[in-house]
């Protein structure tokens, strides 16, 4: 794995560039939802996950390191998390994420405690 939770793994397949929005996310147990909005940014790479119907009209935000696999082919985005784990993870912030390092602390401290060495 790599040291940082907001880097994608060398290991994911992941080609920097590439728009993820409206794939499907898969959890080790099952779908989750598809992407609303990612970004790649050098240590600072994320998705945020519409989980539709699935946990009602909630948003997840995922750092790019909890992402195991990107299928290019079948534009599926698997992560190394259960559904139950996503569905405690701390409540998505649309504001916050994006102005609050505090907050990105505390997500990447929640999936940090939570990856498979």
């Amino acid at each position: 794995m790599s040291d940082s939770i907001w880097g994608y793994q060398p290991t994911a397949g992941f080609i920097a560039g590439t728009d993820l929005t409206g794939w499907h996310v898969e959890a080790t147990d099952g779908s989750i939802g598809k992407i609303d909005k990612h970004s790649d940014e050098v240590n600072s790479s994320y998705i945020v996950v519409d989980t539709g119907v699935w946990i009602f009209g909630k948003h997840v935000l995922l750092p790019a390191g909890t992402v195991k696999t990107v299928d290019l082919l079948e534009h599926r985005v698997y992560v190394d998390l259960t559904q139950e784990q996503i569905k405690g993870s701390p409540e998505f912030d649309k504001d916050k994420h994006l102005q609050d390092a505090g907050y990105h602390e505390q997500v990447g401290g929640y999936y940090q405690s939570r990856r498979r060495v």
